[in-house]
């Protein structure tokens, strides 16, 4: 680590504070070009503990930059990996206010629900598909702290992979019941198509995303709990909201799911 615990700790704050507040800012390595990945991750992790520290409870973990190509073009092997907070999230329908948010931008995702607890190192699709409880389609909302949505892969793990909303519901699927690198996803803004996918965008299968996120906690020492929900990563590239929008996901054999922003 390149940081000390002084400067780990306002960075924290200050990213929070820019969340909580629906302000934007430059991304932090503008000032601290030296700081390591283990940095950005200690600032999430003090993020997190501002939270629960106040009463907030984590409501699920998440991964981001789960496509090859987008991997391939920020130079690094595998995803990033934040969390969604309770106060985060939307019911299926439900409305998400723009004013608390700072440039909002939405992904469909394939949401997975835990039965069994999953630590790596070593952890593999089967594993996953096997500790997997069921899955879902999800909504999840992103709005970068980083001014204009610029930054680099340290600022944005530190800014909590920029996690803000997320909604569930549709249908829920044992895992083995379908086959998820083939599902269709089709995202409808104001009831016109404006992205289409399928799972295997997500590193060819979106369990792997899950099995990256055993590992990477493994290697911290900590593990995917019992019961967890995990959103896995977006299908089709991160389509921007204003006021007024009206979202619709639906993915093949797991009903649809909405949101609108006003």
């Amino acid at each position: 680590m390149k940081l000390d615990k002084t400067t780990i700790d306002k960075l924290a704050e200050h990213l929070e504070n820019c969340e909580l507040n629906a302000r934007d800012t430059l991304k932090i390595t503008d000032d601290h070009p030296d700081m390591d990945w283990d940095d950005a991750y200690a600032i999430q992790d003090e993020i997190r503990r501002r939270k629960i520290a106040r009463g907030t409870r984590i409501a699920g973990l998440k991964a981001g930059l789960t496509s090859f190509a987008k991997m391939k073009q920020m130079g690094v092997e595998t995803p990033v990996f934040g969390f969604v907070t309770d106060y985060g999230a939307i019911p299926d329908g439900g409305e998400i206010k723009m004013k608390e948010l700072i440039h909002p931008k939405v992904e469909p995702e394939i949401v997975f629900v835990m039965k069994r607890a999953l630590k790596g190192p070593g952890c593999h699709i089967g594993a996953v598909l096997a500790a997997t409880d069921f899955i879902m389609p999800g909504i999840e909302v992103i709005d970068s702290r980083y001014r204009d949505f610029k930054f680099d892969l340290k600022s944005v793990i530190a800014d909590n992979t920029s996690s803000s909303r997320f909604v569930v519901g549709g249908r829920i699927k044992v895992a083995d019941a379908v086959d998820m690198r083939t599902l269709g996803v089709v995202l409808e803004k104001n009831g016109e198509v404006v992205a289409l996918g399928a799972g295997a965008a997500v590193l060819g299968h979106p369990a792997t995303a899950i099995a990256l996120l055993a590992n990477h906690l493994g290697a911290r020492g900590e593990e995917i709990p019992a019961g967890a929900m995990i959103l896995s990563g977006g299908i089709t590239e991160a389509v921007a909201v204003k006021s007024g929008d009206n979202i619709t996901l639906r993915v093949q054999d797991l009903g649809s799911v909405s949101c609108r922003f006003v």
